[in-house]
């Protein structure tokens, strides 16, 4: 354990970023390798999760000696327990399928062969951007205050968030297990209040994340790491492209996104709000 007047492992920190970007790079080829044996690349959902287990671990191993051992067990654990739930319950929602709508249409827009497009437009920039959104993992993992107030507010932030994702997650997976709601709308429990509450609850994972490495100001640097998750749920890949598929296929999805929330809960607008808003 190091005391507070301990100085910032910068070096340290410089290197064990080319630690995490191989252990990225070995976790997106194994996924690229198994994704081409079972012909679905769909696989990669489930390494999205995973993968940042394995960045957080290799960072854990590497900053042994460099960091106050308290929040690197801390920060370890926390994502482990993210990345863990995460991979499982896509691997077990995926299972039986073919490939996702997302990566299909994708692929049919490819102008040569399929294995090079999926590589580089499906596996080289989600494994950029894992790298980047572990950022503050990384960080953390070098800090040697111990418990300051931040790393407190980090952790009461990610706890909101991983319950608002796996709660989610939850209310979904029951929903459509019951026979009875398909082809119907999920607009129930934190689904009543915003559209997408696995989305803004892995946001507010890694903005958790994020605040549990500001304990110390070096930790202001990895700013952009939860903003490009938070972008990438809600404007980008994540919530987009699912509602365009979703409008398609259910009727009532219109009216859902009228009256709910896309992303920060809130109560739900009534039906003549909705109508003129």
């Amino acid at each position: 354990m190091r005391g507070v007047t301990d100085t910032f492992s910068t070096h340290e920190l410089l290197t064990g970023f080319a630690v995490t970007a191989a252990t990225v790079t070995v976790v997106f080829v194994l996924t690229f390798v198994v994704a081409r044996a079972v012909g679905r690349y769909n696989v990669i959902d489930v390494t999205w999760g995973l993968g940042f287990v394995a960045v957080a671990l290799a960072s854990f191993l590497w900053s042994s000696g460099h960091g106050e051992d308290t929040q690197r067990v801390l920060v370890l654990v926390l994502v482990a327990i993210w990345g863990v739930r995460l991979g499982g319950y896509i691997g077990w929602r995926s299972r039986g399928h073919g490939e996702d709508p997302r990566y299909a249409e994708m692929l049919e827009r490819a102008p040569g062969r399929e294995t090079s497009y999926a590589l580089l437009h499906i596996f080289v920039p989600q494994s950029a951007a894992m790298w980047f959104i572990s950022l503050p993992t990384q960080v953390a993992m070098y800090e040697r205050d111990p418990w300051t107030p931040m790393l407190v507010v980090g952790g009461v932030v990610w706890l909101v968030g991983f319950g608002f994702e796996s709660v989610g997650d939850l209310q979904m997976a029951r929903f459509r297990g019951d026979p009875a709601n398909k082809g119907q709308v999920m607009d129930r429990g934190l689904w009543h209040y915003t559209r997408h509450p696995n989305y803004f609850g892995d946001a507010c994972v890694w903005w958790g994340l994020f605040l549990v490495a500001c304990a110390q100001w070096q930790g202001l640097f990895s700013v952009l790491s939860p903003v490009l998750m938070t972008w990438t749920l809600a404007a980008k890949t994540g919530k987009p492209l699912l509602e365009r598929d979703l409008a398609k296929r259910r009727p009532g999805y219109a009216g859902y996104i009228e009256r709910t929330s896309g992303f920060v809960p809130r109560p739900p607008r009534s039906a003549d709000r909705a109508r003129t808003h």
